[in-house]
């Protein structure tokens, strides 16, 4: 064992058994390096990443590179998932060093933590001009040794473009804040790939968040963007990057056509997918996309949901070492499952043949398939479903994330109204729940990650985005204040911990956390939106809802920000852009009091949650709490006989109606 054998990370337990004797992020690491005047050598991935397995067993498995490691190097290994600061600041310094990135990321720097070489994936031994590690290393230690100031004056290069590149810049005042979707969705429309769906070429990944961009542009060009992205929506279905089987998505694919995925399933994607195929229901009424996101959500709910309530990061790719194992099928597997009508039926639906089409078996997908709007048999779906179970295992990295458990919330909580699934809400309260019990220190303070019963690392921005986000959104879904109350908690603490009140924009740790040699504020969503953005809206939500000055302040600087920050590359920011558009519309808010909501008519809740409008609704139940985080809800009264809709837009309130079909003529 070396030094990660106490550590609670699935993917530093993998390596705890290396020859390689890797340290965690600690300062001991650095302290030895320093004292015996060696480099670091840095390693960042993640437990159900494909290639870091490779990596893995071809190197950090290996004697050779373990004796190479231990003579000239310090060896540290860092989960990317429960360090997302660490991982944001070295994979921007391998960006601008290689003009690419990836994971495994792989870093050599100084004792003082400052980068001098990077890249990703490298072999043991050089082959088809990737440098092997027997090679690499040794140069490396050699130069460290006779040619240091060379090195150095590297890192300090690197390091100094990097401190520029986050330096507040001279910026033009922000942009007309209309031009910016327009020169979005010029962009996508460039890109988009007509024939397939997605936008450019291969890999492609399912980017929700440009799809939720392209959907709210309501009536332009005669539904163009919402074509784009039901083409897009539709294409992902029918390939192979949907589990068939099982439900879920994959995290993208290697093809044009989204038929063979990269394995590896990921409770972020799955709940922006959700949140996307449940807002393609709502705006256009398929039952497809009904379907796809309930399926999307029985997957998180069966496989990666903790019996405590809180959601797991994801499944691998690998199933005993073999990449995609536990997803492909032969013809022969299907015959000896199903009668032998059933079998030559579902080979056909499903593009399972003799030859395969992913090393000689075959992904399942409906590409070829003309009935794809079909639904499926179920029952025998739920048989091959139980046979993968039996035939092979997935590794699952079951730590618990407050950020990704608060995107997971989100699109639960919202998939409930959009969706009337009770069972939807009940998983995001639960949720809420579990966070609030482990990972909320108290003051609105929120660790990072928990698993099996230990919390560590502090939040980033994105945990406290998220999750505020989330419990928005189940303010929303329930009209319990509690939810509000802790959003608005979280929300605050999110403010005194990461954003620049002189400048705009939210940094991506604390301002009392570890300090990097770069703090960025990071406003390009990835494969997940920006956290940025995510902040931008709960501030624009907290500014209604509580009334103070505080949050609208926090929204207009927000705001100016972010547009100003979109300007170098409006497609990159579309979750934000995606929020700049809904509040364009404006579709208004509304403030209901009643005396109880149990008297409110089930069909009527339904309305209220079909709103595409923020909603307060006080009752004598609630309002002793709601005015706590909503003072200015004290001046609206409760009437024992009928109930009172206040609706506002443009900052003006019209008269109360006793109906929500009056309200609705003022919409």
């Amino acid at each position: 064992m070396n030094h990660l054998n106490h550590e609670k990370s699935p993917y530093l337990l993998q390596h705890a058994e290396n020859p390689v004797d890797w340290y965690p992020w600690c300062e001991e690491a650095f302290n030895l390096a320093a004292e015996k005047d060696l480099p670091i050598f840095l390693s960042i991935g993640y437990s159900t990443c494909h290639w870091c397995h490779v990596m893995a067993h071809e190197s950090f498995e290996d004697e050779d590179i373990a004796r190479i490691l231990s003579e000239g190097f310090v060896s540290v290994k860092v989960d990317r998932e429960e360090r997302p600061d660490i991982d944001s600041v070295y994979m921007s310094a391998c960006q601008a060093m290689t003009g690419s990135g990836g994971w495994p990321l792989t870093i050599i720097m100084t004792p003082d933590k400052k980068p001098f070489f990077a890249g990703t994936y490298f072999p043991k031994h050089s082959a088809f001009g990737r440098p092997g590690l027997t090679d690499l290393l040794p140069a490396i230690s050699e130069k460290w040794m006779t040619n240091r100031e060379e090195l150095l004056n590297q890192s300090n290069a690197v390091v100094n473009f990097l401190k520029q590149r986050e330096m507040p810049a001279d910026m033009e005042p922000a942009p007309d804040a209309h031009e910016l979707p327009e020169e979005a969705l010029s962009t996508f429309s460039r890109a988009f790939d007509r024939k397939n769906g997605g936008f450019g070429q291969s890999p492609k990944f399912p980017s929700p968040h440009n799809l939720l961009f392209l959907m709210a542009q309501k009536g332009k060009k005669g539904d163009r963007y919402l074509s784009m992205a039901e083409k897009t929506l539709i294409q992902m279905y029918r390939g192979g990057i949907f589990d068939h089987i099982g439900g879920g998505f994959c995290r993208y694919a290697t093809d044009e056509m989204w038929l063979i995925p990269h394995f590896e399933k990921m409770l972020y994607d799955n709940a922006l997918l959700l949140l996307t195929y449940s807002q393609a229901w709502q705006e256009t009424g398929s039952s497809l996309y009904r379907a796809v996101a309930e399926k999307t959500a029985a997957y998180v709910l069966r496989e990666l949901t903790d019996s405590e309530g809180g959601f797991y990061c994801g499944q691998d790719a690998d199933s005993e070492g073999v990449e995609g194992k536990f997803y492909v099928f032969t013809p022969e597997e299907i015959r000896s499952l199903l009668p032998l009508e059933s079998a030559a039926a579902f080979c056909a639906r499903y593009d399972i043949t003799p030859e395969g089409n992913f090393e000689g078996k075959s992904v399942p997908n409906l590409l070829s398939c003309e009935s794809f709007r079909e639904l499926p048999d179920e029952d025998l779906l739920r048989i091959l479903q139980e046979y993968r179970l039996e035939r092979t295992s997935l590794h699952c990295d079951d730590k618990i994330l407050t950020g990704w458990n608060g995107l997971m919330i989100a699109s639960l909580a919202r998939a409930a109204r959009q969706l009337k699934n009770a069972d939807f809400l009940e998983a995001a309260l639960r949720a809420c729940d579990f966070l609030l019990k482990n990972l909320h220190r108290g003051e609105g303070c929120l660790y990072a990650r928990w698993r099996r019963g230990h919390q560590a690392f502090e939040g980033t921005l994105d945990d406290y985005a998220f999750f505020a986000w989330g419990l928005l959104e189940c303010y929303s879904t329930t009209f319990n204040p509690f939810y509000l109350q802790q959003a608005d908690l979280i929300g605050r603490k999110m403010l005194e911990l990461f954003f620049d009140e002189a400048e705009g924009g939210c940094f991506l740790y604390a301002k009392d956390g570890e300090q990097l040699f770069i703090r960025p504020k990071e406003t390009c969503d990835g494969a997940m939106p920006s956290g940025n953005a995510a902040a931008a809206l709960v501030m624009k939500k907290l500014a209604f809802f509580t009334g103070e000055e505080l949050w609208e302040r926090a929204r207009s600087l927000q705001s100016e920000f972010l547009q100003k920050r979109c300007q170098e590359n409006p497609a990159g920011h579309s979750f934000y852009l995606w929020i700049l558009t809904e509040e364009q519309a404006d579709n208004g808010q509304l403030i209901c009091t009643m005396h109880d909501i149990e008297s409110l008519p089930p069909e009527t809740l339904c309305e209220l949650w079909d709103l595409d409008m923020d909603i307060l609704l006080k009752t004598s139940e609630t309002e002793e709490l709601l005015h706590q985080v909503s003072p200015y809800m004290a001046n609206y009264p409760i009437s024992r006989e009928r109930p009172a809709y206040y609706y506002c837009r443009d900052g003006v309130c019209f008269s109360p109606v006793s109906s929500l079909e009056e309200a609705a003529e003022l919409f």
